[in-house]
């Protein structure tokens, strides 16, 4: 058992590393300790944030279709050539198993053509049971730049390009930002939508473009202006209704890089920003929603760290993250834990602290901080899939505590996801230095307002997602979550993680 999760973090590392050299990386640290001893080494890890066959996981392109969620996907495999971003399909029916069937629309085959990269689309299935692909042409040397293109399948496998059916921008609206169709059907209009995100006057909006038989489209007009208060474009839209209510999704490419979504009643009625309008941090990007009817999900991706050091910035392109969304009274939609994930993590490990600092108590599966300054419970290496739950009570409200990972000999987390409740904010730094060196992602949550904070966190293939109430998610991207130790902690806060459990 042992060899056969050693190959497990190789895998990860291999994957991780595509087009990395002339560094020593964090994932291959970790493979340098993986003969530490872990938590639940004799038990069969599962593939939460799959990766891709061919190398990363981009901007993902869901598809519900006869029990079966298809997700298409911009492979990222940084192989260094000319062209880039082919269209790949992983399919599930629970996410919590795949089927990688690798790249089903390839880049064009020349620097003339159109799609020597592909971008963003969507697939929607036609009353004669064809497929059809929108995806959008990317050319550096062409003004203009970006088209929308447009090919046809019977199986979702083997697709035929139509180039004649290329759609380029109206004159209203920007040459080169013109991309991410999301093609539906109005069954009210009798005609498919078409949502491009695009620009006009200088400002990111979502175009709308109407046609009759998928292959001529008119310009329908501005369907949606940007209202973040900046001039952002607004990327990877998907429109849907869900139980009565119309959600508008789209990713603000700059300044925050986060997944926004707004409420309506109706498909042309006035989108209404929820007062909290996202679902995770900027360690989530380019999530798209899609449902079977019954069940919500938002399906994106996680990046992984330039030159693959937990202490750099996001790269483009990782592992691909899945949240299901539940639906509330007043229409809003929150992030919560996959319950077949939950199923398929059922094997509870023993757990209790190898290092506990004085003033720290660890009784029946609680640990409790009193308060004095820099407090922390180390525990066993960790290497695979696991969920974690714990429920913090009795905090202090203007504290800061938190989760650690791959702690130094002072016991301090180099990786460090904080809540921050004086600031109410949920934080996370790549550094020791917490009290110094700004968050590398954080998101607004009124922790001084909680009487408790009940957390359900995933950790594995080097992504942390983490769960708070059921309001909000937190991603992150931490290659040394694996195969190091980890704990709970808190600065001069007095906090009490409850009932922890730790499952594989």
């Amino acid at each position: 058992m042992k060899k056969t999760l050693i190959s497990l973090l190789v895998g990860i590392i291999a994957i991780s590393s595509v087009g990395c050299a002339n560094v020593t990386s964090d994932a291959e640290e970790a493979e340098q300790i993986v003969e530490e001893e872990y938590l639940g080494e004799s038990i069969e890890d599962h593939v939460l944030f799959p990766a891709s066959v061919e190398g990363l996981v981009g901007d993902t392109m869901p598809f519900y279709d006869e029990g079966t969620y298809n997700i298409f996907y911009l492979a990222d495999q940084r192989a260094g050539k000319q062209g880039y971003h082919p269209w790949a399909l992983m399919q599930t029916s629970d996410f919590t198993s795949y089927d990688d069937k690798g790249v089903v629309i390839n880049y064009g085959d020349s620097i003339e053509d159109q799609d020597i990269a592909l971008g963003t689309g969507s697939v929607v299935k036609d009353e004669n049971g064809t497929y059809h692909a929108f995806y959008t042409g990317h050319n550096d040397s062409y003004e203009p730049k970006e088209a929308v293109m447009h090919a046809t399948s019977s199986d979702m496998i083997t697709w035929t390009k139509i180039p004649e059916d290329t759609l380029y921008a109206s004159e209203d609206y920007s040459q080169n930002d013109f991309r991410d169709p999301y093609v539906f059907y109005v069954d009210e209009e009798s005609c498919y939508y078409m949502l491009v995100a695009t620009r006009k006057d200088n400002m990111g909006i979502i175009a709308k473009y109407t046609s009759k038989d998928l292959t001529t489209w008119e310009d329908a007009g501005v369907f949606f202006e940007n209202d973040m208060g900046n001039d952002s474009n607004l990327e990877c839209p998907t429109l849907l209704e869900y139980k009565g209510k119309w959600y508008l999704s789209f990713s603000d490419q700059w300044p925050h890089r986060l997944v926004h979504y707004r409420i309506a009643d109706s498909i042309n009625g006035e989108f209404e920003k929820p007062a909290q309008d996202i679902f995770d941090c900027n360690g989530f990007y380019a999530g798209r929603m899609e449902t079977d009817g019954d069940n919500l999900y938002v399906v994106g991706w996680n990046g992984t760290k330039k030159s693959h050091i937990d202490t750099e910035d996001y790269d483009w392109g990782g592992n691909m993250v899945t949240h299901k969304l539940v639906q509330h009274e007043d229409g809003t939609l929150t992030p919560v834990l996959n319950p077949s994930i939950e199923q398929a993590l059922n094997n509870e490990i023993d757990l209790a602290p190898t290092k506990l600092t004085e003033t720290s108590r660890f009784e029946d599966g609680t640990v409790s901080f009193a308060g004095e300054e820099y407090e922390v419970a180390v525990f066993k290496n960790i290497l695979g899939s696991y969920l974690l739950k714990t429920t913090i009570k009795d905090f202090d409200k203007e504290g800061m505590f938190g989760f650690c990972f791959n702690t130094n000999d002072e016991n301090v987390g180099r990786l460090n996801i904080i809540f921050n409740a004086g600031n109410n904010r949920i934080e996370f730094y790549n550094d020791t230095n917490i009290m110094e060196r700004s968050a590398q992602s954080y998101v607004d949550y009124a922790i001084s307002e909680k009487d408790e904070l009940k957390i359900s966190m995933l950790i594995a293939d080097g992504v942390v997602t983490m769960y708070v109430n059921d309001e909000i998610a937190f991603t992150t991207r931490m290659y040394l979550s694996q195969g190091s130790e980890w704990g709970v902690f808190s600065v001069s806060s007095e906090a009490s993680f409850e009932d922890m459990k730790l499952y594989k």
